[in-house]
């Protein structure tokens, strides 16, 4: 376990520990809720780097036409 300790205002000291925000599991669990917003936040913003170098998708008239030409490589190598 770690203690930490904080420097916050009086009047926020008071109200947070008239709601119980600063009992060790309520801070904990912020302290949680917090990391995986952040988390979330990093995987959203990897994703959208990710999405303009994704490939538009395919219908299915292109998708059959990939599959004829590897079918017909495949042909073509196995000498038939």
């Amino acid at each position: 376990m770690s203690t930490v300790q904080i420097t916050i205002s009086d009047a926020l000291a008071k109200e947070a520990a008239t709601e119980g925000l600063l009992d060790p599991g309520a801070f904990e669990a912020i302290l949680r809720e917090r990391l995986a917003a952040i988390r979330v936040g990093k995987t959203q913003a990897a994703r959208q780097k990710m999405v303009p170098a994704a490939v538009p998708p395919m219908v299915a008239k292109e998708i059959e036409a990939e599959i004829k030409a590897y079918r017909a490589e495949r042909r073509r190598a196995a000498g038939a």
